[in-house]
């Protein structure tokens, strides 16, 4: 890791692997800002806005996955849904 608090993405993605996470959106949705933070040098201004931009909005979408799955999700008794959102080609789907 480095000298930060932080882990690289090489290791997040590692960790996040080894332990099965990588299947979880808010945990990919870490590993995606990680690896923002780092290109940040390398990137103009603009481009690093709106790259985090993108990411918040993906983000605030993660909200609508919670909705009526909290006792599943966090109760240790986790069922995929049948059903996948966003639908492809939905208004929400990018």
């Amino acid at each position: 890791m480095g000298d930060s608090q932080t882990p690289n993405s090489a290791d997040l993605a590692r960790y996040l692997e080894q332990r099965g996470e990588l299947g979880k959106p808010w945990m990919l949705q870490l590993l995606r800002l990680t690896k923002i933070k780092e290109a940040k040098d390398t990137m103009e201004p603009g481009q690093y806005m709106a790259l985090l931009q993108e990411a918040h909005a993906d983000l605030m979408r993660l909200g609508e996955f919670w909705r009526g799955r909290e006792a599943e999700l966090f109760g240790g008794k986790y069922q995929p849904t049948a059903l996948i959102e966003p639908l492809p080609g939905s208004p929400e789907d990018r």
